[in-house]
């Protein structure tokens, strides 16, 4: 669990990934992005394709930003195969973590065993590096939550995440649930998806239990920890 009471706000950074994902994103937009990103000390500067991966790659050289990379997104429709292959490219150009989509349908279903083959492949073509699975939660019952999330802690993917961002965000309950399916594991849980007013939102689900917040509010989410301390929403700092 995250204890905002031993963070600064620069230490707040590494809860974020700061995202950058419509169609009609510049070579510019990238590049200032990632800027803002090394700024406020984010996680991981994520986009929705592995077009972008060499350049982002080239921005953060240096840092401990980590370079993200989308695999089968929005949908996750795309066979293993070709999630496999997204997923080889996006490391060979330079990913060092990656955000994949998971088949709702094949979970609702109960395609079980497929999920899990498909889970292996992926996991296999990863290569070592920072593994999601995105699950998508505003579409799933919340016994739909607890399975996806245990196949995906079974499968040893890093992080279980809720959603896109492309739909429905998910609740504080919604995520209280996926951090309680995964105890005991090694994955963790990251959501997106955050709706307004986003500062207190993104808090509020770092608190049922989420150590990672993917999100294209992330400078202003941080911008608001201030003020957040100062009304009660974020214990104040106690230090070490």
């Amino acid at each position: 669990m995250v204890d905002l009471s031993k963070m600064t706000k620069w230490d707040m950074g590494k809860l974020f990934d700061y995202s950058v994902l419509p169609k009609q994103t510049t070579e510019a937009e990238i590049r200032r992005g990632c800027k803002e990103a090394i700024e406020y000390n984010c996680k991981a500067f994520c986009f929705s394709s592995s077009e972008w991966t060499p350049i982002v790659a080239e921005e953060l050289k240096g840092t401990n930003i980590m370079v993200g990379a989308a695999i089968g997104f929005p949908f996750g429709q795309q066979s293993s195969a070709v999630k496999a292959f997204e997923t080889e490219e996006a490391v060979r150009k330079g990913a060092t973590v990656l955000d994949n989509v998971m088949n709702v349908g094949d979970l609702k279903d109960r395609k079980y065993d497929k999920i899990k083959a498909e889970f292996n492949d992926y996991v296999h073509a990863a290569q070592g590096v920072m593994t999601k699975m995105i699950i998508e939660t505003c579409y799933l019952t919340k016994e739909e939550i607890t399975t996806a999330c245990q196949l995906v802690a079974e499968a040893g993917i890093d992080w279980v995440k809720t959603s896109t961002g492309q739909y429905e965000g998910p609740d504080v309950m919604d995520v209280k649930l996926m951090a309680d399916a995964v105890k005991g594991s090694k994955t963790k849980v990251k959501v997106a998806g955050v709706k307004a007013p986003r500062p207190q939102n993104a808090f509020c689900f770092i608190l049922a239990g989420a150590e990672l917040i993917g999100t294209r509010a992330a400078p202003a989410i941080l911008d608001a920890v201030d003020d957040l301390r100062e009304i009660g929403i974020i214990p104040a700092y106690t230090g070490e």
